[in-house]
């Protein structure tokens, strides 16, 4: 029998980094609860660095501007993902201290 259950609602964070009513860059900060934890963990989705702000750090500003607010909302871990051919962004997340956990699986609906 298949049940469903209303279960917490989903938070988010949307960041976005801005010049002179410009975007420059944006990230989202999904917050995800089950019942194993009693914290949340973050989801770090949708990072995206304009074009012609690539390469001025805005990618790592970003991502620690994520960091920091998951922290703040009490997630326990943060998590990334990555198709495999990106190694440089593979690169890019590794510098900035995530770690090659596992491997992450997709349905398209």
């Amino acid at each position: 029998m298949t049940k469903k259950e209303k279960i917490k609602g989903d938070r988010g964070v949307k960041i976005v980094l801005e010049k002179d009513g410009k975007l420059m860059g944006r990230a989202y900060l999904y917050l995800i609860e089950n019942d194993l934890h009693d914290k949340p963990y973050g989801l770090l989705e949708d990072l995206y660095v304009a074009e012609g702000y690539r390469g001025q750090k805005i990618g790592s500003e970003l991502v620690q501007a994520v960091i920091a607010e998951a922290k703040k909302l009490g997630c326990y871990k943060l998590l990334s993902q990555s198709r495999y051919a990106r190694e440089n962004v593979h690169k890019f997340y590794k510098k900035l201290g995530f770690k090659d956990y596992g491997k992450n699986f997709r349905l398209d609906l």
